[in-house]
This record gives C-alpha cells, structure tokens and sequence, in this order.
C-alpha cells in the first residue's frame, strides 16, 4: 500500500516551507514513527516523521520550496524490511505505475515558477533534476548562471594574478523572514536608543561567593540574565509604557511579563519567551533559559515557544560587542542591550578605581515611548543591578540566600 507524506501545516499564515534535510536516503526502508526529514518555514523548523513502516521515495529533494498540503514523500508499506533488497526494483517499478515519469513534461515547483516568470524563461530551455524531471529552483539558477558565463565568455579575457571568484548561496526561509522584519521595523517604527552604563561589581561577588553551591544544589549556573530579567521586570513595572506595543489606532498595555531573550543557534538569531517572568525565582529563570538554549542549540525550538513576548533582552557581549543599537523585536516597543564587560576606571566617592563596568543600551519606540520613560527605565535597571541584595533580593544576606534557594 502507497502512503503519502503531506507538509503539514508549521502555523498560521504559513503557506510555503523548504525541505532543509533529508534524514534518511532515498529507498530506504523507515519505521513507523522515524524522523525522516526536517522542513524550514519562516519562522521555525518542523521535524517530519514516517506514518508506517517501509520503502521511501522522495517526491521533492532537499531545498525545495513547496506548499502545505504538497506530497513530500511516499512509504510503500506492503514491503517488509526483511525483503527489502529482493524488492526493491519490485517497489520502484510500482511506484512508477502509480507516479509516472513523463520525460517530457516538465513541472516547475513553486519557487521556480516564481522565477521563470520574473526572468521571462522559457521552460523547454531549463533541465530538470528533481524528481520525475521536475524543475526545482536550483536547476532555474543553474540556467541562469550558464547564461551569465556564456556571455562572460564572449567578452575580451581579463587576466589577474587574484582570486576572484564567488558563492552564491539561497537565503533560508528563516533568514529572508528575519530581513523583512528587520526593514520593516527600520520604515515602521519611531526608533531611538538611549545608552547608560552599569557597574557589575556588586554581581560579580555574588556570583563568586555563591556559583559553586547554586550550580551544586540547582544543577545550573548562577548566570549574569537572571539578574537582567528581574532587573527589567522591575523596570517595566516602573514604566508600563515599556511594557506596550501599538496595535493599529490603540496602545495595548500588558499587565504581564514575558521576557523574550535573543539566543544564536545554527540557523540564526532565535528569540524564545520566559512567560510570566514577574512569578519566576533567580533558580527558575536560570532553568529555563538552559532549556531555551538547548532546544534552540539543537534545533528544536517551537513557534509556539517564541511567540507573545512583551520586551526583549539581548546580549551581544557574548561575542564582545562594546556597544550597540539592537534593533525592536515587532511587535514589541523595545529592547534592552547587554554588552562586553571591561575593566575601567571610574570615580566612585572622589577616588578613582577600576570597576568591571557594561554598557546598557535601549532602542525603543518613540511612538509610545517618551525619552523621560525610556531614561528612567535603563536607570532602574542600573539601580537593580549596582544593588542587587537591596532592589532584588530582600535588603539583607538572609533574604539574598533565601532568593537564591540555598537552604
């Protein structure tokens, strides 16, 4: 028996995804349940798993845009895999009955119709490699490139003692949805950055007094973000404006606060969310940041965990970034940078030291956010961070252990 393996829907809205990779090869045999390959939409990465047990043949090959609903794959579930090797001409022979080869009809998948159309190409002159001689879009921009040195070839030869060669790689479908956001919010919004700087004196002897026993008893480490988020909570509260985003004609405040925090994975910049932050001890923030982390580390972080945040923080000195001007996450009204911690000196009561010091900055939406509520909130964040047991963590040791749940 045939099973058809249809792109399930990533999310709403979503029309389109790309086949990134193919887990296992074409004729196979798979088991009911295996991940057989990973689809890339927009905005995050689906796995695809085998309805039941059998052969594979790949319909579309890695790269391919196609959309929801579209064939991805088939399973002939009549073959056992005990019988494989015997079967296997057996199996293609009836896939072909069933799915045709026509050499010479070609079919364009989405994404190279999309370009025949735009570069005016006449389908007869493009060859098809995908499967049943379907035209995918990189047989459109193999066409093209041959075209471009057909008539680089017939102009006079340069000569050079230079390599000057180049790579042409498509955009990911997450990368091209991170430009359009981008540029959307760069002609969209209102945005302006306000800059201050921290002394991080006060956490760094924390964290030396207490890392060993909360990595001991938590199983995570007592990092500089738990900190940052609280101190931002408190800031939000503080400035609810902060806490906004424009929805068409109104402003929409929330009277509650999911924290997205920008982590780089190997498919780029993800931003998950630390829902209900205000309710989430020193401990919890910690434990679920690893886990964000390693879910998109690993590839599996879900739409659904990177939706609904209400302000973000990021945190380019992990790659020694001095200063920045980060950029709104849509819909949100703003965003707290973190930067490279650097020994300065600095004045502290008429006498001249040197502190560990971190530059803070805050792009915001000057739609709803005025410069007044923009400053006083990088200074609360200052205040949180410069006394942590005061603002934080109870006032006194007792409560500062109390808040770190070493006892």
């Amino acid at each position: 028996m045939i099973i058809q393996i249809k792109v399930p829907s990533p999310g709403e809205s979503i029309t389109e995804v790309e086949v990134s990779t193919w887990l296992v090869k074409n004729g196979d045999y798979v088991h009911k349940g295996q991940t057989i390959a990973e689809i890339d939409s927009d905005k995050a990465t689906l796995e695809i798993s085998s309805e039941e047990n059998g052969i594979i043949t790949f319909m579309v090959e890695k790269g391919e845009r196609v959309l929801v609903g579209d064939v991805l794959c088939i399973i002939e579930s009549s073959i056992k895999d005990d019988t494989k090797t015997d079967h296997v001409q057996e199996k293609k022979d009836h896939v072909e009955k069933i799915y045709p080869t026509n050499k010479n009809i070609k079919i364009p998948s989405p994404a190279s119709k999309k370009i025949l159309k735009e570069k005016n190409i006449f389908i007869e002159s493009v060859q098809g490699t995908g499967k049943h001689g379907r035209i995918t879009k990189k047989d459109c921009i193999v066409h093209l490139e041959k075209n471009e040195k057909s008539i680089v070839s017939n102009r006079r030869p340069i000569t050079t003692m230079y390599n000057r060669s180049k790579t042409k790689t498509p955009l990911s479908s997450l990368r091209r949805k991170l430009s359009e956001r981008l540029v959307y919010v760069k002609n969209q919004t209102a945005s302006l950055t306000t800059f201050n700087e921290v002394d991080m004196l006060e956490i760094f002897m924390i964290r030396k007094k207490y890392k060993d026993i909360f990595k001991k008893k938590h199983g995570v480490n007592l990092g500089f973000m738990s900190f940052f988020t609280l101190s931002c909570v408190r800031a939000l509260k503080l400035y609810p404006d902060v806490n906004a985003m424009i929805s068409e004609k109104e402003k929409i405040n929330f009277e509650y606060y999911d924290i997205s925090i920008a982590i780089s994975g190997p498919k780029g910049l993800m931003v998950p969310v630390i829902r209900n932050a205000e309710y989430l001890s020193f401990r919890e923030i910690e434990q679920e940041i690893y886990k964000l982390s390693t879910r998109v580390h690993n590839g599996k972080i879900s739409i659904d965990e990177m939706t609904g945040g209400t302000f973000t923080i990021t945190n380019g000195g992990v790659f020694g970034s001095m200063l920045s001007t980060p950029i709104i996450n849509p819909p949100q009204s703003a965003i707290l940078g973190m930067h490279k911690i650097m020994e300065r000196p600095v004045v502290v009561k008429g006498s001249i030291e040197i502190r560990p010091i971190m530059y803070l900055s805050l792009s915001y939406d000057h739609r709803i956010i005025d410069g007044k509520e923009s400053v006083g909130f990088l200074v609360s964040v200052k205040e949180s961070i410069e006394n942590p047991i005061k603002f934080l963590m109870g006032g006194s040791e007792e409560t500062l252990s109390k808040k770190l749940e070493l006892y």
